[in-house]
């Protein structure tokens, strides 16, 4: 059981752990972020600040920031701990969680893809673990810039598994919308969809806004699109409709001519022009992506079930390559994916 007295460890403080762990702290949550580096150190000097496309731009001050490298310090008091580190780091921070954690604690994946929480599971037998999935798009500032700065830049909410009495209560704060959901599994392949976008932004170095809204980019993503839906079906898997749009229709409204489509996908487009992918910031700044975590889920199912992937392993050699290279988001054009 949560109630608003718990306390939750963020563990992961990037860009969505210090959105949502920010969110719950100016709420008068009592919240401690667990990260690495220039983050932490950031928020050690001049605290956070805290933006959304909704128009609210909040600070959390340095002295009100609960903030540490050592998970020594951050994990034994948690009643909730929200893990979200990128999906390589999950072992590592299931491990974590597991020497330094209590074991009645509640423990949320918010991650990309759809098997961290049972890589958590696998970690923390017989711990709570829940699924969760964050809806939105954040983007953070530049580096050297104080105080550091996350932004929504989309709409949407966090879905979480039911069945923990007062976690909603808790978690659903001003500016962080949280739902409890008994079809998690179907949720995390239905933002899957979607999240096969995140590789396009990063390949072609372009705001997701500005990306979306060119037909040869949709193209490519309604092809990967179609893949994973056949692989789906041949599963037996039955993605959550996400968008507003039922999944089987995604691939032909993003083939629609870009007026048609600007008309029809007003709920997809509904974005901050600065917004890009993870997977963008990821090739930026020279770290491994979560190609295999998004595409490569695609590919793995696919083939189990006999069904060919063309598409998305084109694009995941084109990201492996980026990645190789070291020289951030390579700028593509569509005629070369």
């Amino acid at each position: 059981m949560a109630s608003e007295t718990s306390v939750i460890a963020i563990a992961g403080a990037g860009s969505i752990g210090c959105y949502v762990g920010g969110c719950l702290a100016l709420a008068g949550r009592e919240v401690v972020f667990l990260g690495r580096g220039r983050i932490v150190e950031a928020l050690r000097e001049s605290g956070l600040r805290v933006s959304d496309l909704d128009g609210r731009d909040r600070r959390l001050a340095a002295q009100a920031t609960a903030v540490t490298d050592d998970p020594a310090a951050a994990l034994p008091d948690a009643d909730v701990i929200l893990v979200t580190v990128k999906s390589g780091a999950t072992a590592e921070m299931g491990r974590l969680i597991g020497a330094h954690g209590r074991p009645d604690a509640v423990v949320v994946s918010l991650q990309n893809g759809v098997d961290n929480a049972d890589r958590l599971r696998a970690a923390l037998p017989g711990r709570r673990v829940l699924t969760g999935m964050v809806m939105f798009n954040v983007v953070q500032s530049a580096d050297g810039e104080l105080p550091f700065h996350v932004h929504r830049a989309s709409q949407g909410e966090v879905m979480i598994d039911a069945g923990v009495d007062g976690l909603v209560d808790l978690l659903d704060v001003d500016g962080l919308a949280v739902e409890a959901r008994a079809d998690m599994k179907a949720v995390q392949w239905g933002k899957l969809l979607m999240n096969l976008n995140n590789a396009l932004v990063a390949l072609s170095d372009l705001p997701l806004a500005r990306q979306l809204a060119d037909r040869s980019w949709r193209v490519i993503l309604a092809a990967e699109i179609d893949e994973a839906l056949a692989a789906m079906k041949a599963a037996g898997i039955a993605p959550a409709r996400i968008t507003g749009l039922p999944p089987a229709l995604l691939p032909k409204v993003l083939r629609l001519p870009d007026w048609l489509f600007s008309l029809l996908a007003r709920r997809m487009l509904a974005i901050d022009p600065q917004a890009r992918s993870s997977m963008w910031d990821d090739l930026k700044r020279g770290r491994a992506t979560e190609i295999e975590e998004l595409q490569g889920a695609v590919i793995r199912l696919a083939r189990q079930t006999g069904i060919p992937t063309p598409v998305n392993e084109r694009v995941t050699a084109l990201v492996r390559q980026a990645e190789a290279e070291k020289r951030g988001p390579p700028g593509l054009a569509p005629g070369a994916v």
